[in-house]
């Protein structure tokens, strides 16, 4: 450790300190929360690290930093300096500020919306669009899992309107669907500057009803959201139980698909499996097109990593890439999680990225994957799922209510553990490799194809992970 830094780090990292206390927190939060609240801040480091100053925008944000993250920031900043940090906010000063991001400002529960932005929303004079300009079809990277998504969202920005409308896109948390509905909306907006493009979480749609109630404010309301070319709208899961909102959304529906206006929405299931929702809008919702966004397979998963890490100024050899992609398997936001987290260590340490140097980054999740995720353990939760006895696993019975659970704990055990075909054959008495290959060759098409078959995988993978 040099001397008079406790944690190894050299004069000058107090760059590489906030960023890799940024990185952190970027896993830890919600990803809407960390873009509203901590992705914004600035912060200054002492020379000798003994403090770190965040300039906050304004003093509603910074009490709200300071009551919800500035221990946690604290916590953070000790542990990668190796001793405690003063922490210390205040109010950026006054200057034309130029935003880095566009992500919607969705607004905490039970808080007012600030002033200054509560005047931007109602002046009809500037319309925000919401779309973060950085997520493009451009920096995407396609595969199995989200090609047909990926192709009929670019149909949908090539020709709003006539086909696919509503696009209804489906899948579990951090597969790029958001991605992909920015990227809808910035291609329109290249082609088109003058169309009126929203995007927004359906949190932000149900406060906007909130306040056209509260406001009797519900003329501007409509012509907002009916006047658009184009709606965005993620995660429509959050509409359950909010009878008024649903209401107001299925006016809108109506009032858009009449204009000829495209509408392309995100879920974490399938419309019809979305609970406490009106029968009448979930029609609405399966009457265009409906595509699923799957986790990314190897290969996606290699690219993903190399592309983002390049995008972070940083070659990422290929071998790391497969390192990583092998034992990250469930989402791209897990891999973004993993590559910071050896981006960061490679800062700190001054060492060349590695296999080597990955495996002591992600040290911790590694042993979770290990300890969480067997054979045994997989072949237990789907006899469990479908009531099913744990010996017919390893039997040699072949009715299908006892071959198909088999065939999808085969599948899974090939997507979740480093074993290999041969070695998961033997844990299910004894089979060929063959057998294996066969059954996650077969569920892996049917995934695709199966809305039902697909939904339980992402029951039973969200089940295993804990």
């Amino acid at each position: 450790m040099s001397e008079g830094h406790p944690s190894g780090l050299a004069s000058g990292a107090g760059d590489s300190l906030w960023q890799a206390c940024v990185d952190q927190l970027a896993q830890e939060l919600p990803e809407q929360q960390f873009n509203t609240w901590i992705k914004p801040l600035v912060a200054q480091v002492a020379d000798d690290f003994s403090k770190v100053t965040i300039f906050v925008a304004n003093r509603f944000k910074l009490d709200w930093v300071r009551a919800q993250y500035t221990s946690r920031i604290a916590g953070l900043l000790e542990k990668l300096y190796g001793q405690p940090v003063q922490l210390e906010l205040a109010l950026a000063p006054r200057e034309p500020v130029v935003r880095t991001y566009a992500s919607p400002a969705v607004q905490e529960p039970g808080l007012a919306a600030e002033p200054g932005e509560m005047a931007e929303d109602a002046s009809p004079a500037v319309f925000k669009n919401r779309l973060n300009t950085a997520l493009t079809f451009d920096n995407l990277v396609e595969g199995t899992a989200n090609r047909m998504a990926r192709a009929a969202a670019m149909h949908v920005a090539g020709t709003p309107g006539q086909l696919y409308n509503p696009l209804f896109i489906y899948g579990g948390v951090g597969l790029g669907k958001t991605h992909l509905v920015h990227a809808v909306g910035n291609k329109l907006l290249a082609d088109r500057p003058g169309a009126k493009v929203l995007y927004i979480h359906a949190e932000q749609f149900v406060s906007d009803v909130v306040k056209a109630y509260q406001r009797k404010t519900f003329d501007e309301f409509k012509e907002r959201y009916h006047s658009l070319d184009l709606l965005l709208i993620d995660d429509v899961q959050f509409f359950a139980n909010k009878d008024r909102t649903q209401e107001e959304f299925f006016n809108a529906f109506e009032a858009l698909l009449a204009k000829k206006s495209h509408i392309v929405m995100t879920s974490d299931t399938y419309p019809k499996g979305l609970t406490d929702i009106h029968e009448r809008l979930v029609s609405r919702f399966d009457s265009g097109l409906t595509v699923a966004i799957e986790p990314p397979e190897l290969e996606m998963r290699v690219a993903i990593l190399i592309n983002k890490a390049r995008a972070e100024g940083t070659e990422m050899p290929e071998e790391v890439a497969f390192f990583v992609a092998k034992n990250v398997r469930s989402n791209v936001r897990e891999l973004e999680g993993a590559l910071r987290k050896i981006l960061a260590y490679s800062r700190f340490n001054q060492k060349e990225i590695s296999i080597l140097l990955a495996r002591e980054a992600l040290r911790d999740l590694l042993q979770i994957q290990n300890r969480q995720i067997s054979v045994e353990n997989i072949q237990k939760t789907v006899a469990d799922y479908y009531k099913i006895k744990v010996a017919d696993m390893y039997s040699k019975k072949r009715p299908a209510s006892i071959a198909r659970p088999r065939q999808i704990a085969m599948y899974l055990a090939k997507e979740l553990t480093q074993k290999s075909l041969p070695e998961i054959g033997e844990l299910f008495g004894g089979r060929d490799h063959t057998t294996v290959l066969h059954a996650v060759r077969k569920i892996s098409g049917e995934r695709q194809q199966l809305t039902e078959l697909n939904q339980q995988l992402h029951v039973l993978e969200q089940t295993l992970k804990g």
